[in-house]
């Protein structure tokens, strides 16, 4: 029978309740066990898929197509396991459930309510990864928000009774709190958290575990402080002090033993977790011996959870390396009008090593993308475009390379008198936004000889795809006659999925999202090489200005 951890939060959100479910997965995962995590979201939203990047941050797309919270990117990462549409939930597809299963006559005429109804469906889903694969002896399900939202309680009222019906070796509960630092009177306050686990025990959970969130380390003393008025044994009271990387982070719980006080509490019998590799691996990224200038060319900088993969993606990209890659956020708008010229490119890539342009959606800023794009392409800086970033290269080889005035986009342009980007057919005649894109993991055939092919080593790859548009085949033939390389295609070869420029020291493309699938002991090999393109590409300006002094 598989054992359960509920994480939930307190007093503010964002204190990195993902990070701290990601990492007890990853300790109890070294301990030998096998661990699914699952993320719940209060919101009514049935996914994420049509949320602002400013209201969510990134959508991170599964396997099977899935699109889900940022959170499931970091339990992939930090457990090194492909999740899927059963690890995350919404209240959302919670009443969308009961309302489906009420039209349909499933509740026999009953009333339908929050008690038992919605509890009972989200109790359902607690234990759907366990009861679909019987080998799972840990989950993990993080419940998002803070405890006393009142989108939180059904939630928070089904773990109860989850809890209850339970032998109590079978579940934990696991509370995250801020323990604030006061400057003015130069000490912490435990007050916030001793509220908040006041607050989780009026609903009925009994919290098993601390994780006190701080800035700086809450000291013994106020280990016990909190330990005697929360009602837990001081070792069960866990500090969570602000680490250099999130990566530090199951090392951190380790030292303090949570992985094996966990194990007690579950009466699990496991051997010593070997952390040695994810030391080193550590040790690369927060002291890397050298470091590198990227930037990043987007529209939603402001919030950089909106690009979070990507940044994990560098850092991953950084350790085979042995580089820290240094990520340089310049806002597309500022990329365009009239004013903008090659001076002003000049002043924005500064020192840059490398240039890419990322996904997104609307018109925004897309000038400043394809501006970005030239200017790789013609000063000879690694170039890498994913998704909108291949379309926005498509745009601007069409206009300076292939002859084609005004090229553009369908999305953008409907007027363009070449729209090199074009609505997918099977994307026509759809009204509702909502799962409807090109969505989750789909076969790339790549073309031997290609920097693709160098890149990954393979003849095919699967890659995750979350897109409407794509490369117009009317087209391929007078970008080849320019000089692209369609390097990566669908199998049946009608859909373009990678495009490079062979004549250029690093320039490729990709249509599908490469940062979905990088993970920190296997980083994602396009974004590997890009980084030591980077390196490289440093080392050419040093040189050349060593030559020149």
């Amino acid at each position: 029978m598989a054992k359960f951890v509920f994480v939930t939060g307190g007093v503010v959100s964002a204190l990195g309740k993902g990070i701290a479910a990601a990492s007890l997965g990853n300790l109890l995962k070294a301990r030998g066990l096998k661990v699914i995590l699952q993320k719940f979201d209060p919101y009514l939203n049935v996914d994420p898929g049509t949320m602002s990047p400013f209201q969510h941050g990134e959508v991170f797309v599964l396997d099977d197509g899935a699109e889900c919270d940022l959170d499931l990117g970091h339990y992939e990462r930090f457990t090194d396991t492909n999740l899927s549409q059963i690890n995350n939930l919404t209240s959302g597809r919670v009443y969308e459930t009961i309302l489906a299963n009420e039209r349909k006559g499933e509740y026999l005429g009953r009333t339908v309510q929050v008690i038992p109804h919605v509890t009972d469906e989200i109790k359902r889903r607690i234990q759907l990864p366990a009861k679909q694969d019987s080998e799972i002896d840990v989950v993990i399900t993080e419940i998002g928000g803070t405890v006393g939202d009142i989108e939180s309680l059904p939630f928070l009222e089904a773990i109860r009774q989850f809890r209850l019906e339970r032998p109590r070796e079978d579940t934990i509960s696991v509370h995250l709190t801020l323990v604030p630092y006061i400057a003015t009177a130069g000490e912490i306050k435990t007050k916030p958290t001793q509220h908040s686990v006041a607050e989780l025990r009026s609903i009925g959970i009994i919290a098993d575990f601390l994780i006190c969130r701080a800035e700086k380390p809450i000291g013994d003393d106020a280990r016990r402080k909190i330990a005697l008025f929360c009602n837990l044994p001081p070792e069960r009271v866990l500090d969570g002090q602000d680490v250099a990387s999130i990566y530090e982070v199951p090392l951190n719980y380790h030292q303090q033993r949570m992985d094996q006080l966990v194990c007690d509490h579950f009466e699990l019998e496991t051997p010593a977790p070997d952390l040695a590799s994810w030391e080193r691996m550590v040790n690369v990224i927060v002291n890397p011996p050298e470091k590198v200038r990227i930037a990043i060319v987007g529209k939603y900088v402001e919030l950089k959870d909106a690009y979070k993969s990507i940044t994990e993606s560098f850092i991953h990209a950084g350790i085979p390396n042995k580089v820290g890659v240094e990520q340089v956020w310049v806002d597309s708008e500022d990329l365009e009008g009239d004013e903008v010229g090659d001076r002003r490119l000049a002043e924005m890539f500064e020192d840059c090593h490398g240039i890419l342009v990322p996904g997104g959606f609307g018109d925004r800023g897309i000038q400043g993308k394809i501006n970005a794009v030239r200017w790789a392409r013609e000063n000879g800086i690694p170039y890498l475009g994913i998704c909108l970033g291949l379309q926005c290269a498509m745009i601007e080889i069409g206009r300076s390379l292939a002859g084609l005035e005004r090229a553009g986009s369908a999305e953008f342009d409907a007027d363009s008198p070449h729209p090199v980007i074009h609505l997918m057919e099977t994307q026509k005649g759809i009204k509702n936004l909502g799962g409807t894109m090109r969505l989750g993991a789909w076969p790339c055939r790549i073309q031997p000889g290609t920097l693709a092919h160098r890149c990954y080593g393979r003849d095919e790859i699967s890659e995750r795809h979350r897109h409407r548009y794509e490369v117009n085949n009317d087209y391929r033939d007078v970008f080849t006659e320019a000089g692209v390389v369609f390097s990566g295609t669908s199998p049946d070869g009608l859909l373009i999925e990678i495009l490079e420029l062979p004549h250029h020291p690093f320039f490729i493309a990709v249509q599908f999202h490469p940062e979905l699938k990088s993970r920190p002991r296997a980083p994602h090999p396009i974004f590997r090489d890009f980084v030591g393109a980077a390196l490289a590409h440093q080392g050419s300006e040093r040189a050349t200005q060593e030559a020149s002094s």
